[in-house]
């Protein structure tokens, strides 16, 4: 008996120490594992080793790095290797010995590699993290077996596809992060297959469909969930009902921003734990509820900036508001008379008006207040305590008039940052509190009407500005003002000064030595001033921009700004030389000279010829007339000679070429002859390379005689590769002038009866209408939209004057309001809208540009005779591509859509080809029938999206944008042109059927340009780009965003 009891006593503690020890099967599972990680980069080696080298093998290693074991059963139950700089392409399928592994978290790592269904054996699972990371492929459906399973994370990396059905089994799931990857699926369905989960991120993917769903398809999830976001897909559809939003018990964020939701918003009734609703950069419209402004909902952060939403807002009286921000709508009315409690307030880019003076009345406290782009007036008042903690304040183009407050009472401590009071009507001069604020870095008053000298510290430091209590300081832009006086020597201690801008001023006096300690200035502008003396020299030689002109600077100009154009330079400074002695500006005057003594030699042989066809074609017309006379004395009517007559002398023909002459024989053509620079222009007398600078809807056939019905030009032309040309209408633009070889003026009546108004949506440009109106001018180009000139003022600024054709245009409130949101926009590649010209009559519509130095990406691709520019290597292209789609990016993210993106409206640059993008949303200024020809246009071109073809009443979308941006990715990568036939074994087709079927053949690479400059080998780079413009062509609710595509561009290696 006792031997018996001796036998169960050690057979019942090897057991137990058995129960208690790691299995073999699984330290093999873990060194295979380990076998695909790299830690070389790592702060901690993973010392995993052998089960040899341990001292007991039958032990859970817990000592090694990331490893946990249950203390019970010595089974391994958790892998943690977060944030350890680990790398390698992993093989999950050797994790299937691990069967009682709770927790798999590899995060913020660099790990690749696919997720295979393997996974979804290890039942186990109840926590999954592999966010931050780069695998990819699509998630495994067999993810749904892992029923225990509470967390899963695959945030940040690359999976793809479409999104796994049978979540539906995961009831323990309370969190799922599907964030920033390429997953698609429609949002609606994938309501229906989540339980009782809390948190769900599903942002930047792919995701479409709508959200307004019957309450029983969001009934497994409306009693928890807490947390949503699915922003930055391609929801499209609407918002929630009025029935579902309130079936949600537990919201508290709701983040839906930058996706194409439209409709109205409805009555959130009861949310008593919403915190947070961000539906910024969709199309909604309507009102906003009036709840989302009172405390029945406990608000911290409302944004519903960038759609259509109207109406007024008469109170805010929320007390739990934080942040809101209602910018970029079509709001209207007073601003709210009662704003409760906000720490950040933006209501920019609406219509409010009224008098803004009424913020005294808040009760708010704001750090952030930004009132720009609306239609305020009144003065602007002192601002009393509640405003003490202010940090931003812009009211940037408005019409607030007087003089400028003080900004605050008594001598307390501010806290302001940035201060922008630009384009208004301030008058005065600026009070010296403004130079008091130690921790300013931005102020900008520029474009009001300020006098006098910039405000010096205490009455007998006259010649000193209060500079030493700037030192973080970084933008100081003073420009379109009045003011005088001198630039002090301290300005050097601006030390962190990048933009410095005084231009066109009255100000004096030489400029101070002390401009070459701002080491890091970007730009530096003290144009149209009087200033007298030398350049400084060793002013930073990086900077960006530069110009001193029209002032009366003398000297040599310093070495290291001798890269800088002429123009930053002059007009004006006749004194002012180029190192080695050089007269700048005498080489100039001569140049100009000699090209007005070879125009005048021109214009002689020009006269001769056209007297001589004159003479011709005058015996021909009298010939004719006499014949015509013969005919109407035999039918009893000869009243044709003096209708013509008289029509001529009401309208008043002038002998003057004129471009801008408003009564011209637009409306009422002339049935006599006349020799103007109009009949100057034959047929194909202009090409496209002749054109010096800026190509936008270039068109190189000349414009025949006006008719009495308007026929637009429905195609741009520009040269190809094989030397073939789109077709054009070539038909008539009865509404705008015609073309010229020939120098013209921009005449508007005449200088001393202007008739309209010039609307300035920059601070740097300055001209008189009447400086307009006499500018030398010469024919660019032509599109749908009317005709596009260059344009010369007095004091040699180019602007290029865009003439809208009649009945393309919307009423003037509206037209203005669009305009100002176009000319809001501000990008280093996007050439900015500087002003317009509203004249009385319905032809009298201009807008207003810089003139640019380029040529389009058009010419760069398929211009051959003779060929000027080298081919494009393929790293250059795509980083054409990359700044082309970080323009369409910043449009975008405003809700903005170009509408009409080309590539004759991308202009490449000097010296590195740097991207510039022209002529974006001028939709938004037209009319339906205006829209829908354009669309039309660029539909014959083939940039069109196929949705808008079907469209009762179509309209540019951000979609339509991705798609156009595709097929120039296309042109790029081919250099084929859009509106090219290929003839292949199927038929022939366009250049998007081509790619489409090279693909579904897999002859990706057959489509590749050969030309592509310096012999590269064909690369998986060229391919994968030629993936993205694939997807760019895919229907619309499978087609990216642009922020997904500029994702995959930048992420090609060339």
């Amino acid at each position: 008996m006792s031997h018996f009891l001796l036998f169960c006593f050690f057979s019942l503690l090897l057991l137990l120490l058995g129960a208690n020890a790691v299995t073999d099967k699984e330290l093999r599972s873990l060194l295979e594992f380990r076998k695909g990680i790299r830690d070389e980069a790592s702060h901690q080696r993973i010392s995993w080793s052998d089960t040899s080298s341990l001292s007991d093998p039958s032990a859970c290693p817990n000592g090694w790095p990331g490893i946990s074991c249950d203390p019970e059963t010595g089974s391994i139950i958790a892998i943690n290797l977060d944030r350890r700089g680990l790398s390698g392409e992993l093989k999950f399928s050797t994790l299937g010995g691990l069967t009682s592994l709770r927790n798999l978290s590899l995060s913020g790592n660099s790990f690749s590699g696919r997720v295979v269904p393997q996974l979804g054996g290890i039942t186990s699972l109840q926590h999954l993290d592999l966010s931050d990371n780069g695998f990819y492929g699509p998630i495994p459906g067999r993810i749904s077996d892992l029923w225990g399973l509470n967390h899963l994370n695959l945030s940040s990396n690359k999976f793809e596809g479409g999104f796994p059905t049978g979540f539906r089994n995961l009831q323990q799931l309370r969190s799922l992060d599907l964030h920033k990857n390429e997953i698609w699926g429609d949002v609606g369905e994938i309501f229906t297959e989540l339980k009782n989960v809390e948190f769900v991120d599903l942002s930047c993917n792919r995701f479409n469909g709508g959200l307004s769903l019957p309450v029983e398809n969001i009934s497994s999830i409306s009693n928890t969930l807490s947390h949503l976001n699915v922003s930055h897909n391609a929801l499209n559809g609407k918002f929630f009902s009025a029935e579902s939003i309130g079936a949600f018990k537990n919201l508290e964020v709701i983040d839906l921003e930058n996706n194409q939701i439209n409709g109205e918003l409805p009555r959130f009734g009861s949310q008593p734990s919403l915190r947070v609703l961000k539906l910024a950069r969709n199309q909604l419209f309507g009102l906003v509820p009036e709840e989302l402004l009172q405390s029945s909902i406990p608000l911290q952060e409302l944004d519903l900036s960038r759609n259509g939403f109207t109406g007024s807002i008469s109170v805010i009286n929320s007390t739990t508001l934080n942040l809101l921000n209602l910018s970029s709508n079509a709001l209207s009315g007073e601003l709210p008379s009662s704003l409760k409690s906000c720490l950040a307030i933006d209501l920019s880019g609406n219509t409010f008006s009224g008098d803004v003076s009424v913020v005294q009345k808040w009760e708010a406290t704001p750090d952030y207040l930004d009132l720009s782009s609306n239609n305020l007036s009144g003065s602007l008042p002192n601002f009393t305590s509640a405003f003490s903690r202010l940090s931003v304040l812009s009211l940037r183009n408005n019409s607030v008039a007087g003089s400028l407050p003080s900004l605050w009472y008594d001598s307390g401590v501010s806290q302001f940052s940035v201060i922008d009071l630009s384009s208004n009507k301030f008058s005065g001069s600026i009070p010296q509190s403004f130079f008091t604020f130690a921790s300013l870095r931005s102020l900008n008053l520029s474009m009001n009407n300020l006098e006098g000298p910039i405000p010096f510290r205490g009455s007998h430091a006259s010649e000193l500005l209060v500079l030493s209590f700037y030192p973080q300081m970084e933008l100081l832009d003073l420009s379109t003002n009045s003011l005088t006086g001198m630039l002090p020597g301290d300005i050097g201690t601006m030390e962190k000064l990048k933009v410095l801008n005084l231009a066109n001023n009255k100000l004096s006096g030489e400029l101070p030595s002390d401009l070459n300690k701002l080491t890091g200035l970007e730009s530096l502008d003290l144009s149209n001033n009087t200033f007298k003396g030398q350049i400084p020299t060793k002013l930073p030689s990086g900077m960006v921009g530069f110009n001193v002109s029209n002032n009366d600077l003398s000297g040599i100009i310093p070495e290291e700004l001798k890269n800088y154009p002429l123009s930053s330079f002059y007009p004006g400074n006749s004194k002012l030389n180029l190192p080695g002695g050089g007269r700048a500006a005498d080489s100039t005057r001569d140049l100009s000279l000699t090209g007005k003594k070879q125009h005048s030699k021109r214009s002689i042989r020009i006269a001769i010829i056209v007297a001589s066809v004159g003479a011709a074609l005058m015996i021909l017309f009298v010939l004719f007339a006499y014949h015509r006379t013969r005919l109407k004395d035999f039918h009893g009517k000869n009243r044709f000679t003096d209708q013509a007559t008289t029509r001529d002398a009401k309208f008043g023909r002038s002998s003057r070429p004129s471009l801008f002459n408003f009564s011209s024989n637009a409306e009422h053509p002339s049935s006599s002859l006349s020799f103007s620079n109009d009949h100057l222009l034959t047929p194909n007398s202009r090409s496209l390379s002749g054109i010096p600078g800026f190509e936008a809807e270039i068109s190189e056939q000349g414009v025949p005689p006006p008719t009495t019905t308007t026929n637009p030009n429905l195609l741009d032309d520009y040269p190809t590769a094989s030397g073939r040309k789109s077709s054009s209408g070539g038909s008539s633009l009865s509404s705008s002038p015609r073309f010229s070889d020939q120098p013209v003026m921009l005449d508007v009546y005449s200088p001393d009866r202007l008739a309209g108004e010039l609307f300035f949506l920059d601070i740097s440009l300055k001209l008189t209408a009447e400086e307009l109106s006499r500018a030398p001018a010469e024919v660019l180009g032509r599109s749908s939209h009317g005709t596009l000139y260059k344009a010369t003022l007095d004091n040699g600024h180019m602007l290029t004057v865009k003439w809208l054709r009649v009945g393309l245009v919307r009423h003037k409130k509206d037209f203005a309001r669009e305009a100002k949101k176009i000319g809001s926009l501000k990008h280093p590649n996007i050439v900015p809208l500087r002003a317009y010209y509203w004249g009385p009559r319905e032809q009298e519509r201009l807008l207003l540009s810089d003139y640019l130095r380029g040529e389009s990406l058009a010419m760069h691709l398929y211009e051959t005779t003779p060929r000027r520019y080298s081919p494009m290597s393929f790293s250059q292209r795509l980083k054409v591509a990359v700044e082309v789609a970080q323009c369409l990016l910043y449009l975008h993210d405003r809700a903005m859509p170009h509408g009409n993106l080309k590539p004759t409206n991308i202009i490449l640059t000097s010296p590195d080809n740097t991207v510039r993008i022209t002529d974006y949303c001028i939709h938004r200024l037209m009319t339906p029938p205006g829209v829908a020809e354009q669309i039309l246009n660029m539909s014959a071109l083939g940039y069109s999206a196929p949705e808008l073809s079907s469209a009762s009443k179509p309209i540019p979308t951000l979609k339509s944008d991705v798609y156009a941006f595709g097929v120039i990715l296309m042109e790029l990568l081919t250099r084929r042109s859009a509106g090219d036939i290929i003839s292949g074994q199927t038929g022939a087709v366009d250049l998007t059927d081509w790619v489409r079927l090279c693909d579904q053949e897999g002859r990706r690479m057959d489509c590749i340009d050969r030309d592509i400059a310096g012999g590269e080998e064909f690369s998986k780079a060229m391919e994968d780009a030629l993936a993205v413009a694939i997807r760019c062509i895919l229907s619309v609710s499978e087609r990216p965003n642009i922020r997904q595509v500029l994702d995959h561009l930048t992420s090609i290696s060339a």
